[in-house]
Formats: C-alpha cells, sequence, structure tokens
C-alpha cells in the first residue's frame, strides 16, 4: 500500500475530534458545540479505522485537538475528499444541506508571497458535484450558523477575524493537532487520500472515483483500487487462516454419504 494510506486513518479520527472538552469562554459561539450529541459522528470516526502501521496509542491520544472552528473543514477533506484550495473557496451557495452536495467550482492558490488567487478549477473535471454523508448535515448546519461570512457569497471557512482561510495560518494548528495525536507526519491532504480510500473500499469504480476526486487522469484514480487489492490480500490471509484452523480441528473431512 503506498505512503499514504499507510499514513492515515486512524490518526485522522483522532486528530479530527473537536476540542469541547477545553474551556470555552461563556456565552460564545463555540460554547454549545453538538458533536458529542450527533448520533452519526461516532460512526464516522468509526470508518477512520487505521490503514497504516499506528499504534493504538497514538490513535487515541490528542483527542480534542482541533479547534471547532475548522472540525468540518477536516470532516469535508475527508468524507467529500475536497482539495484544500476547493475548501477555501468554498461559499454558502455552494453547498446544499438537503441533497447532501456540494458544487465545486471555485478554487484558491496561495502564492509563495502570500497573496491569494481566486481561480476556476484547472480541469472539466475538477468543476463537480461531491455528495457527502447525511451524517455530517448537523455539523454543517452548526459551522454555517456560527464560522461563516455573511451572505450567500460568503466563504464558509474563515479564521477567527473573519479573513479567508490561508495554508501558511492553519498549517501551525494541523501540526499540533497532528503531534497531539501521535501522527506528526500526517499531512492535511492525506485526508482527501483516506476519503478516496474509502470511497474505493465501498465499491466506487474508476469511473466514480474520478468524478468524486475530480481527477481527467485514470492513473490517478487507479492509486485507490491498488489500495483495496491490498487489502484484499489481507482479508484472504485471514481467511486462510481459518481454514488452516478449521483443517486442524477436522472440520475439513468429508461426511460419510452413508450417514449424511
Amino acid at each position: 500500500m503506498s505512503g499514504y494510506n499507510r499514513r492515515a486513518s486512524g490518526d485522522v479520527g483522532t486528530a479530527l475530534q473537536a476540542d469541547s472538552a477545553k474551556p470555552i469562554r461563556k456565552g460564545s459561539s463555540e460554547a454549545k458545540h453538538p458533536a458529542g450529541a450527533l448520533p452519526g459522528l461516532p460512526r464516522l470516526r468509526g470508518a477512520l479505522r487505521p490503514q497504516r502501521r499506528s499504534s493504538s496509542r497514538s490513535r487515541a491520544a490528542g483527542a480534542d485537538a482541533i479547534p471547532v472552528r475548522y472540525r468540518t473543514l477536516v470532516l469535508l477533506a475527508t468524507f467529500a475528499s475536497l482539495r484544500w484550495g476547493e475548501l477555501v473557496a468554498l461559499r454558502r451557495e455552494n453547498i446544499d444541506l438537503e441533497t447532501c452536495e456540494i458544487r465545486i467550482i471555485e478554487t484558491i492558490a496561495e502564492l509563495d508571497k502570500g497573496d491569494l488567487l481566486p481561480e476556476t478549477p484547472k480541469s472539466a473535471a475538477g468543476r463537480r458535484m461531491v455528495a457527502f454523508p447525511p451524517d455530517l448535515v448537523p455539523e454543517l448546519r452548526w459551522h454555517l450558523d456560527r464560522f461563516v461570512q455573511p451572505g450567500k457569497r460568503g466563504l464558509v471557512f474563515i479564521g477567527p477575524k473573519g479573513a479567508p482561510l490561508r495554508r501558511s495560518n492553519f498549517r501551525p494548528i494541523w501540526h499540533t493537532a497532528c503531534a497531539a495525536a501521535g501522527a506528526s507526519e500526517l499531512h492535511f491532504h492525506d485526508l482527501r487520500h483516506t476519503g478516496g480510500t474509502l470511497a474505493a473500499v465501498s465499491g466506487a469504480t474508476i469511473k466514480e472515483l474520478m468524478a468524486r476526486l475530480g481527477h481527467s487522469s485514470i492513473r490517478a484514480a487507479m492509486i485507490y483500487q491498488h489500495a483495496t487489492r491490498d487489502r484484499d490480500q489481507v482479508i484472504a490471509k485471514a481467511l486462510g487462516g481459518l481454514a488452516r484452523q478449521a483443517q486442524a480441528n477436522g472440520c475439513n473431512r468429508p461426511r460419510n454419504p452413508r450417514t449424511a
């Protein structure tokens, strides 16, 4: 399996949890975060099982590491497999909570000198509709009520002072969360890879993966199919172990046709 698939899932599930246990100012917009009560989120966290050589200790450490303002950013990066530029360019009007879909028609590039460059996706494949799990609707609605710019064209993910979110400003926050989770080597882009792998494991075809991830190249989507093949080999070896155990217990002996 490729490096990022080994790197990701269980620690992602730990790192994305909101810091609801951290003291919060009374009356602030973050004071009543619903994460603990949302019925869907435990199932979503459970989907992020480790596909790498990480220890259970690293998966358990660092809970509540991601500030609640950025929790939905991490969830959509994983379960909608969105790129960083697509996330920071996302606007209110492009999220449909009824159909559980996101319309990707804009992206933002951060230049070397720090300037933000709004642009359209580079390929036709990048302009797409992406479905997200219905379990995320309460989380998204809560976020939209508190942390976005006003108006239909308001950016969904912004900094504490209302400015567009920059990778350079978010990087220290991400590194802190990953370090707390014992996954310092985890990159934000690995969330997208994890989502792609989960989609492939769920049975998505090459064309479906290409449409979901915005790939115009079959080769890029094939990476996730290879990941499921690797996992299939693990399953096959486990089944072989069960077969050997059954053979050792005499369960494979043919029954006497006279007594059958």
